[in-house]
């Protein structure tokens, strides 16, 4: 609009009619288009809430996969893909709770004896899902049910972890699901594992490290909402009350590497099956993403989603606008990237979804990459004095 308005004083009135015209045609074609996919996936929750079967609900989870792509192909819009591939996993999360619920009950074992709660955590947590997901979950319930409850929720997180599994959710990798009692239990047995965390009661300190990180971004989704904010709370009074905890976390995230090698020209790996390519997510993304939520837990800001983490750090004075602007512009960049990857996977173009080939893009594109980069880094040295790291 800015551009147009540049353009509008130099023009006489047919052409400035024309101009308008042909702006109100374009954008009118493209809403309708946008307003065609969106009544589809309004449609296509209503089925999911209305399905009593897990096949049904992975048929439809595709079909909404593949209208979220289609759309980003075409708009590439980043946060749009986000809201819509959250607001719907979360349909389909709760769907298969309702269906689980159902299930145990028909087998005898009766419904969910004591309130209960389901809550996200990684990029689910954080509203930032994609075309590819795995299940980040874990379940909290009410205290005084004893072994009886223990036993019941055991058996609920074993089946609905199958369940989301046959309806298009990965099983996670690194066992972030309810079906490990790491991530179930009751209030007080949360508590009392998150307190052993932060006093380094455990000994495997990296794990107890990821797992803070991991449950920095929980994020309410089905169940007693009460019982979710009140461990979430716990959470993040946790972890600014364990200063040791926090700076352990800010100092992990300034040590991630990043894709820039001699010169602050983009590195790429020398040889092997990825030679000329680097890991977008591991050396780009992930610690945006990560030196973003130290700042945010450490100025006790609740947003989960990095974008909005960004905004409210401005508000509240840790950065400056064109700082701000800046990271933001790189999460956009990255992430982009990290969808399109996606893409190819989806598609059978590539095998992997996380490295990518900068000396296929444009030297434009390069460049914002680059750029993205040495914001990231000047983040880390923020992050590096904040926290007098050493």
């Amino acid at each position: 609009m800015l551009r147009v308005r540049k353009v509008l004083p130099f023009l006489d009135v047919r052409e400035t009619v024309d101009l308008l015209d042909e702006l109100y045609s374009h954008f009118s074609t493209e809403k309708g288009w946008l307003d065609s996919f969106s009544g589809r996936e309004t449609d296509l929750a209503k089925e999911v809430l209305a399905t009593r079967s897990y096949s049904v609900l992975k048929q439809r989870h595709d079909e909404l996969n593949q209208l979220e792509m289609e759309r980003f192909l075409k708009v590439q819009a980043v946060p749009a893909l986000h809201a819509s591939c959250t607001e719907y996993r979360d349909v389909l999360a709760r769907r298969a709770l309702e269906l689980v619920e159902e299930e145990l009950s028909s087998a005898g074992k009766g419904l969910p004896p004591l309130p209960y709660a389901l809550i996200s955590m990684g990029s689910d947590g954080r509203e930032e899902q994609t075309l590819i997901t795995d299940q980040d979950y874990l379940i909290v319930y009410a205290d005084d049910g004893g072994e009886e409850a223990d036993r019941y929720f055991r058996e609920f997180s074993d089946l609905l972890v199958d369940r989301l599994e046959e309806i298009g959710f990965k099983k996670c990798t690194g066992g972030i699901m309810p079906s490990n009692p790491t991530w179930r239990g009751s209030y007080s047995q949360w508590r009392k594992k998150l307190l052993a965390i932060m006093r380094y009661e455990y000994e495997d300190y990296a794990k107890n490290l990821m797992d803070l990180i991991v449950l920095s971004d929980a994020r309410y989704v089905a169940g007693n909402k009460e019982l979710a904010y009140d461990l979430i709370d716990l959470i993040r009074g946790l972890e600014r009350d364990y200063f040791q905890v926090l700076w352990g976390m800010a100092k992990a995230a300034t040590e991630m590497k990043l894709a820039l090698g001699f010169m602050k020209r983009l590195w790429t790996e020398g040889s092997g099956e990825h030679k000329g390519e680097f890991n977008v997510k591991l050396l780009a993304w992930a610690p945006l993403v990560m030196n973003i939520r130290i700042l945010s837990i450490n100025q006790g800001i609740p947003a989960t989603s990095t974008l909005s983490r960004i905004e409210l750090l401005e508000k509240e004075g840790s950065f400056s606008r064109n700082t701000a602007s800046g990271l933001a512009d790189a999460y956009h960049i990255l992430t982009r990237h990290r969808i399109l990857l996606q893409i190819k996977v989806i598609k059978g173009i590539q095998r992997d979804s996380y490295y990518l080939n900068p000396y296929q893009l444009t030297a434009d594109e390069r460049e914002k990459i680059r750029h993205s980069l040495l914001r990231i880094e000047d983040l880390q040295k923020i992050i590096h004095t904040n926290f007098h790291i050493m």
